[in-house]
């Protein structure tokens, strides 16, 4: 579909209240179905569970307003979890990195204390030296 195009349903969709929204959704599901030339992007699994979630409630007539805020917090969180995991992603290659410039006989750098150290904690608990002892500020 051209650009032109997409743009100009767009904003006519924006006009559309979230029922006639669905119904909207309905029949461009349908006319994929009967005439894509192509397959739909693959979608994350975060993706396709919210759309699971999305359709099971719809099936369950559920108002579209419920629906649009339970798929507006699924979203959030799925965001949540794909920067948790992209964080994850970026310290495996970082070590992997490192163990690799360490294995070739380079000196590696020393590494910085992660952000929850006590030396860049934002709080006065980081003082504790003993957290649950008796020396222990509150």
């Amino acid at each position: 579909m051209n650009e032109h195009l997409r743009d100009r349903i767009l904003r006519k969709l924006e006009t559309l209240s979230d029922e006639r929204g669905y119904q909207v959704l309905d029949y461009v599901e349908f006319l994929e179905s009967r005439y894509a030339e192509r397959q739909t992007p693959n979608a994350t699994a975060f993706t396709r569970f919210t759309e699971a979630i999305e359709d099971k409630l719809r099936a369950g007539k559920v108002s579209a307003s419920a629906i649009a805020e339970t798929v507006g917090f699924m979203n959030r969180a799925a965001n949540v979890l794909n920067s948790a995991v992209e964080t994850g992603k970026n310290m495996a290659n970082d070590l992997v990195n490192t163990s690799r410039t360490g294995s070739t006989g380079s000196q590696p750098s020393s590494p910085q204390p992660p952000p929850s150290t006590p030396n860049s904690a934002s709080s006065p608990a980081h003082d504790t030296k003993d957290p649950g002892g008796p020396g222990e500020k509150l």
